[in-house]
């Protein structure tokens, strides 16, 4: 199986370490994974600011960079649900460039989220990590509601030797990052941010993890500004844990 990893823009530029600990992971299990030089951005944050035009030569350049591996696998449910489920919607925007929708229809479901990969495609759900911390996990929108990731990333934390896997009150309810509109509606974005920093106290963690290092980023900076030594991390980084150093 060709594996390739897509690392989105948050991680290439804010968080390096989410794709080394995916490498690190995916090559415990045995495979090899490769990183296609020519990946960009997915066009997100394009076309929710309504530029859908704009995502076009970025949804072409994403097919291009992918075409020819089984899967793609990324840290992100975001950026995954805006492939899986908005590129095709870009592509039929655009039908003067022949054959665009016909190679986004053979690439854009074979893009899994790391949690959807390992469980559903690979059958495991014990990665051999071990991370001797209590754990709370936040389950961030898009891979709940768009993708429908449901229980898959909690089934790969309790299978964590040596970790604590504790409930975060109303994980369900949005912590207000959103992309753009963290930055279009800020006192919103930090209220909701706020909501959720008290939940994740609440919840008696040391370690905040999500399957999107954008929300993680949102939650950890208002965290940090409170004194808090919970620290967050992406579910990669835990499951690439083997002697429980975070």
């Amino acid at each position: 199986m060709r594996i390739a990893l897509f690392i989105t823009c948050y991680n290439d530029l804010l968080f390096p370490e989410v794709g080394r600990a995916m490498v690190t992971l995916l090559r415990r299990l045995g495979h090899e994974v490769e990183f296609p030089a020519t990946q960009t951005c997915c066009g997100q944050m394009h076309y929710n600011s309504g530029y859908q035009d704009a995502c076009i030569p970025l949804v072409e350049g994403f097919v291009q960079a992918f075409a020819g591996y089984d899967v793609v696998v990324t840290p992100s449910g975001s950026c995954a649900s805006m492939v899986r489920h908005h590129h095709p919607l870009v592509a039929e925007l655009n039908g003067a460039r022949a054959g665009l929708a016909d190679r986004v229809g053979e690439v854009a479901p074979r893009v899994l989220e790391l949690s959807e990969f390992l469980v559903d495609t690979l059958g495991v759900t014990d990665v051999g990590a071990r991370f001797p911390h209590t754990v709370a996990f936040h389950p961030t929108c898009h891979a709940t509601r768009l993708l429908g990731v449901g229980d898959r990333p909690t089934r790969l934390l309790a299978a964590v030797d040596g970790l604590t896997l504790v409930d975060l009150p109303r994980s369900a309810a949005c912590c207000g990052f959103g992309g753009t509109f963290a930055v279009k509606n800020s006192d919103t974005s930090v209220a909701m941010g706020l909501d959720k920093v008290d939940d994740v106290l609440a919840s008696g963690a040391e370690v905040l993890t999500a399957g999107d290092t954008s929300c993680l980023m949102h939650i950890g900076g208002l965290l940090s500004r409170q004194r808090s030594p919970v620290r967050v991390m992406h579910l990669s980084e835990i499951l690439a844990a083997t002697g429980g150093a975070a």
